[in-house]
């Protein structure tokens, strides 16, 4: 048998080395195949067949059937160009303005002095509406007028002959709304200067019936009352034919009780013009706010005061009358008695050494065994004193 070895040996290493050749080769196209550019998802893509218009040549016969036109249409379109898409323009931000803060509203400040001193007053008619009483002397008028927009009424005592009297506002005190009449406590005063020969108004001031409801803060909505009064007989008693044409408007005196005489106080430093002759303050109440509503808050028990309180100090200075005594040029009589058990004679006493010493024109007069509103002997001489005062001035 013939040795097979040696071909078995040679046909071994020649699959060897054809299996080396063949790991050569395809390592080389290995090689190649990565070192070429990555083939991109289009590029597997068929290419789009674009049909190039042939030239036509018209033919006289049957059109083309329509379905081999559809056919046509159906075929690969040509793109349609797209339009450039516009760069986006940065727009800067808006600065939002951050809104100015509102300033609140000061409920003090058109209830100073000054401020009451720079409004004005007056306006409309003073009317009267009924005749209440004639006597021998006078006669009693129901009266309306305008204040701010209010109907204020009031009655007037008017003497029956003469003309150019000089004019008495009698301001009223303190007395319960619900209580109050037109013909109050007062009547007996202002009846004495009708007999003297003044020509009476007595205002009921606001929120005392029939008068109408309104703002009285630090009360001073009754002195407004009474300013617009005076201002309406200054314009009224020029009309010739008028209710107030027997009235002087160049004599104008205030008589005020109590509440009615810190009232005319307040007037006097609003108005300080040469036709306020006097005033003459009976009983009166504090031209010292912060004092006023601290009493009045004992007397409410708790009930009025709270707004007025509130004002800072430098307010209540520039809302307080006594702190503008220097403003006032009428003559001034004070009345208080020491058995007052309602407001306190220090008040009184305080006011007039304070006049004393800016050299104002003032008497001061003390009452003993009389309560705050005075009774018999002492009312009969207060009239008689209130009557001189007026007349010597």
């Amino acid at each position: 048998m013939k040795d097979v070895r040696p071909f078995f040996c040679y046909t071994r290493r020649m699959v060897n080395w054809w299996k080396r050749c063949l790991f050569f080769v395809a390592g080389f196209w290995w090689l190649v195949a990565c070192a070429a550019e990555p083939i991109s998802p289009a590029d597997l893509s068929p290419p789009t067949f674009v049909p190039q218009p042939e030239p036509t040549e018209t033919v006289i016969g049957e059109p083309l059937p329509v379905a081999e036109l559809s056919a046509a249409a159906t075929q690969s379109p040509i793109p349609t160009p797209q339009s450039p898409t516009p760069e986006a323009t940065a727009v800067p931000p808006t600065a939002t303005p951050s809104p100015m803060p509102t300033a609140t509203p000061d409920p003090y400040a058109e209830l100073t002095i000054d401020a009451l001193a720079a409004r004005s007053y007056g306006g409309g008619q003073l009317e009267i509406v009924d005749t209440l009483e004639e006597n021998e002397t006078f006669t009693r008028y129901l009266i309306t007028y305008p204040s701010d927009g209010l109907t204020i009424y009031g009655f007037m005592n008017v003497p029956n002959e003469g003309d150019n009297f000089p004019v008495a506002l009698v301001l009223h005190g303190y007395i319960p709304p619900s209580e109050y009449d037109t013909i109050a406590y007062t009547r007996r005063y202002a009846d004495a200067l009708a007999e003297a020969g003044y020509f009476v108004i007595h205002p009921n001031l606001r929120n005392y019936p029939p008068s109408d409801e309104g703002p009285n803060p630090f009360r001073i909505g009754y002195a407004i009352d009474v300013l617009n009064l005076i201002a309406i007989i200054r314009e009224q008693s020029q009309d010739p034919f008028g209710y107030l044409r027997r009235a002087d408007e160049d004599r104008i005196h205030l008589w005020g009780h109590s509440m009615g005489g810190g009232v005319a106080l307040r007037v006097l430093t609003v108005n300080n013009e040469a036709y306020l002759r006097s005033a003459v303050l009976y009983g009166a109440m504090s031209g010292d706010e912060r004092q006023n509503f601290e009493q009045i808050q004992v007397w409410s028990g708790g009930q009025s005061g709270p707004f007025e309180l509130s004002a800072d100090e430098t307010r209540l200075a520039e809302i307080s009358p006594i702190n503008y005594l220097d403003r006032i040029n009428a003559a001034i009589s004070i009345h208080h008695s020491e058995g007052d058990e309602t407001v306190p004679i220090a008040w009184s006493h305080d006011l007039c050494a304070r006049l004393q010493a800016l050299a104002r024109p003032v008497e001061c007069f003390t009452y003993y065994a009389t309560p705050h509103t005075f009774r018999g002997e002492a009312d009969v001489l207060f009239m008689e004193r209130v009557s001189r005062f007026f007349n010597e001035n």
